[in-house]
C-alpha cells in the first residue's frame, strides 16, 4: 500500500449528503476482485448518461477537477452497503483523501485499509474547505497526516483527530497483509519450533 504522509493537491467539492457506496461504484461493477480499473466507473451514474457520454455538469468531469486527489463531501459519506470496491474506485481515480462531517463506519475503516485518509471535521470547517475547493485547480489544499492538519489554499488550517494505529498504518503504507509481514520472522520461528515439537502435525 502506498504511504500517506503529506498531500498537496486539487480538492473537488461534492456537497451532497448521504452519498452511498452504490453511488460511488454501482453494483454492476462489483464482479471484479481486482483493485485497479474501477476509477473509470467512479460515480458512474452521475458522471455519464445512458449512452456513456460524460455529463459536463458533474464535478469530476470538469477540467479543473479531473486530477482531483481530495474530495470535500457532504454528511454521512459512504453509507449503504459495505462494498470495499468503493474505496478501490476512489483510489483508482486518484482520490487519496475524503473530508466530511461524518462517514459510515465500514466505509471509514475500509478507506484506511486501502490507503485513503478519511477526515472528519466540524461542519464549519468543512464549509470553509468546500468554498476553497470551489476555486478550482488553482487552489491547492494540503493534508498533513503527521501534523494532523488540513490547510486551505489561503492558509486556513484545521486540526483533525485520527486513531494512532490507523495513522501508523497509513504513514508506513501497511495494509492487513503488510502488518502480517512485519511479524514474518516471529511467524517463521513459531512454525519452525512447532515442526520440531510436533513433526506429525
Amino acid at each position: 500500500m502506498e504511504k500517506f504522509t503529506k498531500l498537496t493537491g486539487i480538492a473537488a467539492p461534492m456537497p451532497l449528503v448521504n452519498i452511498d457506496t452504490d453511488m460511488i461504484i454501482p453494483k454492476q461493477f462489483l464482479k471484479t476482485i481486482k483493485r485497479s480499473g474501477l476509477g473509470k466507473n467512479l460515480f458512474d451514474e452521475m458522471r455519464y448518461d445512458r449512452d456513456g457520454n460524460e455529463l459536463p455538469d458533474f464535478v469530476l468531469n470538469q477540467p479543473a477537477y479531473r486530477d482531483a486527489e481530495i474530495l470535500v463531501a457532504g454528511d454521512n459519506f459512504g453509507c449503504g452497503s459495505s462494498r470495499e470496491h468503493a474505496p478501490w474506485a476512489l483510489l483508482d481515480f486518484g482520490i487519496r483523501c475524503v473530508i466530511s462531517t461524518s462517514f459510515a463506519d465500514i466505509f471509514f475503516n475500509n478507506c484506511f485499509k486501502n490507503g485513503i485518509l478519511p477526515i472528519i471535521l466540524p461542519e464549519e470547517a468543512v464549509e470553509v474547505l468546500m468554498e476553497d475547493a470551489r476555486k478550482g485547480s488553482n487552489a491547492r489544499m494540503t493534508v498533513d497526516l503527521e501534523a494532523q492538519t488540513v490547510t486551505s489554499s489561503d492558509g486556513q488550517s484545521f486540526s483533525f483527530d485520527v486513531d494512532p494505529f490507523k495513522k501508523h498504518c497509513l504513514l508506513n503504507g501497511l495494509d492487513d497483509i503488510g502488518l502480517t509481514m512485519e511479524k514474518s520472522a516471529a511467524i517463521d520461528a513459531f512454525e519452525s519450533k512447532a515442526q520440531q515439537e510436533r513433526p506429525w502435525a
